[in-house]
């Protein structure tokens, strides 16, 4: 059985309340028991943090032993150099996924430090972004 992590940074705990015209109306805790649904056959695993250092404890937690990381560090993406490494220093590989298009936003959203460190980015296409990572890793 495949063993994925899915990892959401700052401010996704606030799916499904915050920018509804942007993130959509649902929380990531009942998308996420849709996506454990969908997928019986897969050990999912789901971790979120506003804190930068607990999202990169967990990136080493589980960098070795995992099958696939997906990575949504939200402001993050932007800004962490930090996550970037630890990416980089663990073996497990990992898909970065946004919700909004992020190339279609805000000039300073449309780099990401972490880009480079992953197998491949998924944006604009919400929540069901996730789901096509889970598909690529399974």
């Amino acid at each position: 059985m495949k063993k994925i992590l899915i990892l959401n940074g700052p401010n996704l705990n606030l799916l499904g309340k915050r920018e509804p015209g942007v993130y959509g109306n649902q929380s990531f805790e009942d998308y996420f028991e849709e996506l454990k649904n969908l997928f019986p056959d897969t050990e999912l695993h789901y971790f979120q943090s506003n804190h930068e250092g607990a999202m990169i404890d967990k990136i080493h937690e589980t960098g070795f032993s995992f099958d696939g990381i997906i990575i949504n560090a939200g402001g993050y993406s932007h800004t962490s150099i930090a996550l970037a490494d630890a990416l980089s220093a663990v073996t497990t590989p990992a898909v970065e996924v946004h919700i909004s298009n992020i190339h279609a936003r805000e000039v300073y959203r449309h780099h990401s430090y972490l880009t480079d460190r992953c197998k491949g980015m998924i944006c604009g296409l919400g929540m069901k972004g996730y789901e096509m990572a889970i598909r690529y890793f399974i």
